[in-house]
């Protein structure tokens, strides 16, 4: 025979917790999640959390409204059973004055035993009395009482101790209880019976059950009717907004996405209309900010290019130089600072895409020589559109001279397109600049004689791509000059806007003195 192998038995030990394994339903066992037992009670505690006081605001609605309207109804419950008891005694009191009646009915006011039972069980009590002239009459009593009972007065009315009265009642022993009411039916100062109140705690439960049915009733009803009136003056609409705002932060660009104003005039209604202005706005900086990104791309492509283009022509521009020609002399200046403020542009165009504009190297400025430098580059001429300058020559003005040249040729630029675009006009205009020195600020105003800023632009005139006036143009001008007044501590504004022309005012801290000019350079001699 082989050898038989017996193996050990398991020792016993203490009993190992059962890992817990949760997981989405029908998943399989692999992929389960093993928690701790301290995890598993929270994971419980969570669960019943969420049963009794769920996360959606329909239900939690629906859960205090009922709640509410329960605890309304049982606030009126202590005067209902007090009212109760007052009238179950009260009847009592008259059935047993009424069975009194017999006694005076009878020879001698004397009845049998029996028939006095017969009115003390017919009424409900063990024994009446009737107090007339000061003097008190038991009329009918059954056998002598082991209990002492305790009273209650219906002749002083409704007090707190009576609204504690039936509850002492509902949940006490089997008491006697003695109550002197005034007659009714028969002269003298006070009816007093006794009865047990054990019938009348009976009566008290039969009729707290049915107030307490009617209470549940009429919440489940009420709570129903506001929960359905809530939900569809307030929960809908609320659903709809967050709906519409969950899907507006998923894809911007999504028709559906927005919120269509119902029309109200309360709270949601006005949350409606904010909130699709709102989307509005956004959409329109998004697209503002895509339209930035777009030109920065195309910029930075082009931008080598140009700089070489640029480079040549300042190459070219220093061989003109050499010539001996006055004429080219005279305008050689002008031509290279133009050349150096467009490879100054050229290096730093990205910087607005980038919200990195250089930041402004204040210089006190002779202000008429800074005005006809920009006049000339925004192509202003004596024959078509001319600049009148109402400023002395010695005004001076503290600026940044490359920003303040970049705000001024953008001012008078737009001046002069505006004008041009008057067919009546034929080109002809004038623009008019000023200057108001005033508490350290200097103002000044560039004023034109063409059509005015269109009312539809006005609201959004200093913002890219959305302030153009006219067709075909960007709207980044105003854009770029406001951003440079800021950075100088200013600020350019529309002051003035009518069919006679517009008025822009460019205001930049600091209010230098007046000094004369320094005097031109002689011509260069051959």
């Amino acid at each position: 025979m082989a050898d038989a192998t017996v193996s050990a038995p398991p020792q016993p030990g203490p009993p190992q917790p059962r890992p817990v394994q949760s997981g989405p339903e029908g998943a399989s066992p692999d992929r389960a999640v093993t928690l701790s037992p301290e995890e598993a009670r929270r994971a419980f505690r969570r669960r019943a959390r969420r049963l009794f006081w769920p996360g959606g605001l329909s239900s939690r609605l629906l859960i205090l409204t009922v709640l509410f309207v329960a605890l309304a109804g049982l606030m009126i419950l202590p005067s209902s059973l007090a009212q109760f008891e007052e009238r179950w005694l009260e009847d009592r009191v008259r059935a047993a004055e009424l069975a009194s009646l017999a006694v005076d009915a009878a020879p001698n006011q004397v009845v049998s035993d029996k028939l006095s039972t017969q009115l003390l069980d017919g009424a409900g009590v063990v024994s009446v009395a009737v107090q007339s002239d000061g003097v008190r009459r038991l009329l009918l009593a059954a056998p002598r009482m082991n209990r002492t009972p305790y009273l209650v007065d219906l002749r002083r009315g409704t007090s707190l101790l009576s609204l504690v009265a039936p509850f002492q009642t509902l949940f006490g022993s089997d008491r006697m209880v003695r109550v002197v009411d005034r007659p009714h039916f028969r002269d003298g100062d006070f009816v007093e019976i006794v009865a047990s109140d054990g019938p009348l705690r009976s009566a008290l439960r039969g009729y707290l059950m049915t107030l307490l049915a009617i209470a549940g009733l009429i919440s489940a009803v009420a709570g129903g009717l506001v929960y359905l009136s809530l939900n569809a003056l307030l929960v809908r609409p609320m659903q709809r907004i967050t709906t519409a705002m969950e899907r507006f932060r998923a894809d911007p660009d999504d028709p559906a996405a927005g919120v269509h104003p119902s029309g109200r005039r309360d709270e949601i209604g006005r949350a409606e209309v904010e909130l699709d202005r709102m989307q509005a706005d956004l959409r329109a900086a998004l697209n503002s900010r895509a339209r930035l990104a777009a030109l920065g791309e195309a910029v930075a492509k082009i931008n080598h290019d140009l700089r070489n283009m640029l480079t040549s022509a300042q190459i070219a521009s220093e061989r003109l130089a050499q010539s001996g020609d006055p004429n080219v002399a005279r305008a050689l200046p002008r031509l290279e600072r133009a050349l150096d403020r467009a490879v100054t542009l050229a290096s730093n165009v990205l910087a607005y895409g980038k919200s990195d504009e250089a930041a402004p190297a204040p210089d006190v400025l002779w202000l008429v020589p800074a005005v006809e430098a920009a006049a000339e580059d925004a192509g202003l001429a004596p024959e078509m559109v001319a600049l009148v300058l109402t400023v002395d020559r010695s005004a001076r003005i503290l600026a940044d001279p490359d920003q303040l040249h970049r705000i001024l040729v953008n001012l008078l630029r737009n001046g002069r397109e505006a004008i041009a675009g008057v067919a009546e006009r034929e080109g002809h205009g004038a623009i008019q600049v000023s200057l108001e020195q005033d508490g350290g600020v200097s103002v000044l105003r560039i004023a034109d004689n063409g059509p005015g800023v269109p009312e539809r632009v006005q609201a959004r005139l200093f913002q890219p791509f959305s302030g153009s006036g006219r067709t075909g143009g960007t709207g980044l001008g105003l854009a770029i000059a406001r951003e440079l007044a800021q950075a100088h501590g200013g600020d350019l504004i529309l002051a003035r806007s009518s069919p006679e022309g517009a008025v822009f005012e460019l205001r930049l801290p600091g209010a230098p003195d007046p000094a004369p000019p320094p005097a031109p350079p002689s011509p260069a001699q051959d």
